[in-house]
């Protein structure tokens, strides 16, 4: 399974990572490699709490949206 992760740097340091189809699935990181470390086992325990409540594991389906951007000077 594959599943988008957003990693956005912290002001005070270190980054978190979000994972838009598993909501609340979230964790963070000192370091880069920390967090994605971190963001594959948050996500395989989501998916864990998940099967145990008898609920769907929701499958990611990517969209691929075009966007044109004026020139800019």
């Amino acid at each position: 399974m594959k599943f988008t992760v957003l990693i956005e740097k912290n002001e005070d340091g270190g980054y978190t990572a979000t994972v838009p189809s598993l909501p609340g699935c979230i964790t963070q990181g000192d370091t880069w490699d920390e967090t994605i470390t971190n963001a594959k086992e948050a996500i395989a325990g989501h998916i864990e709490v998940l099967r145990t409540l008898g609920k769907q594991i929701p499958i990611e389906v990517p969209v691929k949206v075009p966007i044109e951007v004026g020139a800019t000077s």
